[in-house]
């Protein structure tokens, strides 16, 4: 782990703040990408007006760190039974660009069961629900950035965008910072997926490596015998080799 200065450790929050800086060309998803149809509809058709923040944005109050309970980080052990599927370990290490942690940083995920179908009433997908898979979880990283969820390997999901389009499987993340206007979120994917050459979310990332650090590698150190595959997803929040996130 790579310790702060003392400097950096002695300012208020008020001087850690820094400035905002673009992130590298193609790393992040277009507003518009007509492969992806609904972009065409929600994409500004205007330049942005930029509009500075202001200190009250930027270090206001975070967002549901008191909300979290001893199962928030387990969506195996959320109902009365265990739910279908393979059970997985999710864990990473979330940093800056220069490899330092970032501590006490909420994270969400949300993603569909086994079969691939989301427990939401907007999801009419004929694949079975899972009474005991709500597919919803949270956590804090501790000092050293980490973090780590127990799940269930979601399934890949028909969704209308194109003739036969499917979604790859995959995990919803989204990160709070200091306030809620600093929220990222993104997409985890797992190795070897059959869909990523067609799924146009996927590849609305310009960059291919940019597209390789939304999959997580098989971890076999996170894997617990006998119990569950493990897999590691790091988190890199700015710099050449940010994760890419949805705009």
């Amino acid at each position: 782990m790579t310790s702060e200065p003392a400097d950096l450790r002695l300012q208020t929050p008020s001087q850690r703040i820094v400035p905002y800086r673009r992130p590298p060309a193609g790393c992040h998803p277009e507003y518009l990408n007509s492969a992806y149809c609904a972009t065409v509809s929600r994409a500004p058709k205007r330049p942005l007006i930029f509009l500075p923040h202001t200190l009250s944005e930027v270090t206001g109050p975070v967002y549901g760190h008191d909300d979290i309970s001893e199962n928030d980080n387990d969506l195996t052990h959320q109902h009365a039974d265990d739910p279908l599927g393979e059970r997985i370990i999710v864990a990473g290490r979330v940093t800056d660009e220069n490899g330092r942690p970032v501590r006490n940083t909420l994270i969400e995920i949300w993603q569909a069961n086994a079969a691939g179908r989301y427990f939401h009433r907007r999801d009419d997908h004929c694949a079975p629900l899972d009474p005991n898979f709500t597919g919803s979880g949270r956590t804090l990283t501790d000092d050293d950035g980490l973090y780590r969820f127990v799940t269930i390997k979601p399934g890949a999901y028909p969704w209308n965008n194109h003739d036969n389009a499917w979604r790859p499987a995959h995990v919803h993340f989204s990160l709070f910072g200091p306030a809620f206007v600093t929220r990222l979120v993104t997409q985890m994917y797992f190795p070897g997926d059959p869909l990523f050459p067609f799924d146009p979310i996927f590849n609305s990332i310009p960059d291919e490596r940019a597209r390789r650090r939304l999959i997580a590698d098989f971890d076999l150190s996170t894997t617990q015998a006998e119990w569950a595959l493990g897999f590691r997803f790091n988190i890199v929040l700015r710099g050449q080799e940010a994760t890419p996130f949805e705009e």
